[in-house]
């Protein structure tokens, strides 16, 4: 479709960068860090010095690229894994957003500059073992004693907690849900990596345990009370998102591509096979529609005019079509796709990750179902 034509010089380049870095720097080392289950903090330098992290905002040592630009860094990064995207997604889109969004000047100072070098991991508390899609029934509590916040409760699912040096959590107080800015050193707080997994194995999710934690009384963001704060933080990681899953989606398709035209059977390369062709045009098809989607949703966020419920759309079905193009890319491979020498399986196995995580399918299919009619039925 030319496609090519909807894009600028600029963000052109940008997507370029990202992706000779993916091809470089991601590519001839993921199957080995899938398969011994490591986060390569190496490329965080690397990363920074980009301008990927917190690219998307203003100021403070932040690059202040476009929302298209921050989509198609999103879209390259993640087809070289969904784990590394996951990565410059939680430092920049939920950690660093949040403060920026709705941090006081002397924390934005204090943090942004250095996260934006990658010289301080940050990370995004709000899932709890209990408290997944509903996070309005979180158990996390802060009160206010004696001109300290003492924070109680417990977190699940959080990336990068362990190697962060600032949690932004979220805890009911009297007045609300409200964020916090908590080193990692902080007595009581304590990250456990959650292991072993089959999914997002080139990246970190821990479990917090807040005991008694204590933190000064200007450690809240004051720009944050209810459950707005965190939804626009993860309204930012969900737009990256819904441009990631078509990097993976391509991925997929491009390796499959290869092999059918190198392997035979029957005397003939897998791509000569009809059915084999109906595959690969339903998938490049699907894929040319969700790049259109993505670019339709930044071009909307670039022009301030995107609303909520657009993202859940992109989201939702752009993760819900490069899932089932990974898996169904797989078994073109035959047997060889269960193996890291090929990313489909890989990816889609990811992608159950990103799929469920920023809001399950069904979450996001209430919100839509909501903006139709007008009616939330997401409690029974």
């Amino acid at each position: 479709m030319n496609l090519e034509d909807e894009f600028s010089d600029a963000e052109r380049e940008v997507r370029d960068t990202v992706r000779e870095f993916v091809d470089r720097r991601i590519r001839p080392r993921i199957a080995r860090w899938f398969e011994d289950a490591v986060f390569p903090a190496e490329l965080v330098p690397e990363l920074a010095q980009l301008g990927l992290l917190g690219m998307h905002l203003v100021g403070y040592g932040c690059a202040g690229r476009s929302a298209v630009e921050y989509g198609l860094a999103m879209q390259e990064l993640e087809a070289g894994d969904s784990g590394i995207r996951t990565f410059v997604s939680v430092q920049g889109s939920l950690a660093m957003s949040a403060i920026h969004k709705h941090g006081s000047e002397e924390q934005k100072q204090a943090w942004l500059p250095r996260m934006a070098r990658g010289e301080a991991i940050g990370c995004f508390a709000l899932t709890e073992p209990t408290a997944g899609s509903d996070p309005s029934s979180m158990a996390t509590t802060a009160r206010l004693e004696r001109g300290e916040w003492v924070l109680n409760g417990a977190k699940r699912w959080i990336g990068l907690a362990s190697i962060a040096e600032v949690a932004v959590v979220w805890a009911k107080t009297e007045e609300g849900i409200r964020g916090f800015l908590v080193p990692t050193a902080t007595p009581g707080f304590t990250a456990t990596p959650i292991e072993p997994k089959l999914s997002m194995r080139a990246s970190v999710q821990c479990d917090i345990v807040l005991a008694d934690v204590r933190v000064p009384e200007n450690a809240v963001l004051p720009g944050a009370v209810g459950l707005r704060g965190p939804f626009s933080c993860l309204n930012e990681a969900r737009y990256g998102i819904a441009w990631g899953a078509v990097g993976a989606a391509r991925d997929s398709f491009e390796q499959a591509l290869g092999y059918a035209l190198e392997r035979t059977q029957f005397g003939t390369p897998l791509a000569g096979y009809q059915l084999t062709q109906l595959k690969l045009v339903s998938w490049a098809l699907a894929i040319q529609k969700a790049q259109l989607l993505a670019l339709r949703v930044g071009r909307l966020k670039d022009a301030g005019r995107l609303e909520p419920h657009m993202i859940s759309a992109a989201k939702l079905d752009n993760t819900r079509i490069a899932i089932d193009i990974a898996r169904d890319a797989r078994s073109l491979l035959g047997g060889n796709g269960i193996t890291l020498d090929f990313s489909p399986l890989r990816h889609a196995l990811n992608l159950e990750s990103v799929r469920t995580y920023e809001g399950t399918d069904e979450v996001h299919t209430l919100i839509l179902g909501q903006r139709l009619t007008g009616i939330p039925a997401f409690r029974a």
